[in-house]
């Protein structure tokens, strides 16, 4: 008896009927510079090139970590696809540049057309809320790699920038004021611990209201990363931004000094921004230590724009206006390259 590709545990029909139920998704993320459909042997894209004197393509690429697993355990897949969305597109705009288009890669131990599409259109939504194109990628079928049911899926994104334009933190001084964007919690950082704390140690369950946090603890946790791009590139063309940070795995005490110079550090006033409920609830039942703390999570704040202090006031009320909560939470001052709580 012959044995089939599909006996083997690779059904090449289901990622065929995937990729029709992706089709809708992925041209809603149309934009200027978009070619095509999906299904090519790879994506295409034209960039307008016009008034960049030295055009520079920046690139990033990320998953969602073990976020998923709650996504799993509350079969939810429709939101993971923006996390993975945000945690490239939100690297390639702290550099600078205005992301173009967006890749993802969902390997599967056996495929679920259904489960896919909902994967996708997540992605799609994000793609849709950085306005990048979803201009490809690759599903696999992995059957043995991965338990039934389970999945992991990463993302690729292009962006492209002026090298003038560029952010690297070399214009950033002292007296610079740091404005923080509000985070819509954990993001897609530090699940592992968090997962320990909640679900190993303290046996909360995803499901059902948690006074603490005003919901169920799933609906917290699968809450997607906030995407900044649309504001972060209103503040750029404002002028007077001299670095962003993307506030993902380290926290807010590794992330910040990637932007910093050498012989500058920043001071941050705890308490000038709300902390997520959430925050406090790991920090108790751990419990875990502030330090360790500050270089796991976000604590609130997703993104760290460092601007000149004259154009703080301006650029504070110019995101509040574009639907990001923003503040004043610190300065850039003469020190070791770092972070230091006040």
């Amino acid at each position: 008896m012959s044995l089939s590709y599909r006996a083997a545990g690779v059904d090449v029909d289901a990622g065929n009927e995937a990729v029709r139920l992706m089709l809708s998704h992925t041209r809603r993320t149309a934009r200027p510079g978009t070619m095509g459909d999906i299904g090519g042997f790879g994506g295409l894209f034209r960039p307008d090139l016009s008034g960049l004197s030295r055009p520079v393509l920046v690139s990033g690429a990320d998953g969602v970590g073990t976020k998923l697993k709650v996504a799993f355990q509350l079969d939810r897949h429709d939101t993971v696809g923006i996390d993975c969305v945000a945690m490239c597109a939100n690297d390639v705009v702290v550099q600078g540049a205005e992301p173009l288009f967006f890749l993802d890669y969902l390997a599967v131990g056996r495929l679920d057309p259904k489960q896919a599409e909902r994967v996708v259109a997540g992605v799609a939504d994000g793609c849709v809320q950085a306005g990048c194109a979803l201009i490809g990628g690759e599903t696999a079928e992995l059957p043995g790699l991965y338990t039934p049911g389970e999945y992991d899926l990463a993302g690729f994104c292009v962006g492209l920038a002026d090298e003038e334009a560029l952010l690297d933190g070399t214009r950033v001084q002292a007296g610079d004021a740091v404005i923080g964007l509000a985070s819509s919690g954990l993001h897609s950082n530090g699940y592992s611990l968090a997962r320990r704390v909640l679900l190993e140690q303290a046996g909360l369950r995803l499901e059902g209201p948690q006074d603490e946090l005003g919901r169920a603890l799933g609906e917290e946790l699968l809450e997607p990363t906030r995407i900044y791009v649309r504001t972060a590139l209103s503040l750029l063309r404002s002028g007077g931004v001299r670095a962003m940070a993307h506030i993902t795995g380290g926290g807010l005490v590794e992330n910040i000094p990637r932007v910093l110079p050498a012989g500058l550090q920043v001071n941050l006033r705890y308490g000038s921004w709300p902390e997520p409920p959430i925050f406090g609830l790991i920090r108790r039942l751990g419990p875990v230590e502030e330090a360790e703390m500050r270089r796991t999570f976000n604590l609130g704040l997703g993104m760290i724009v460092i601007a000149a202090a004259g154009r703080a006031d301006e650029l504070l009320r110019q995101a509040a206006a574009l639907g990001d909560r923003a503040f004043l939470v610190g300065e850039v001052v003469p020190g070791e390259q770092g972070v230091a709580f006040v």
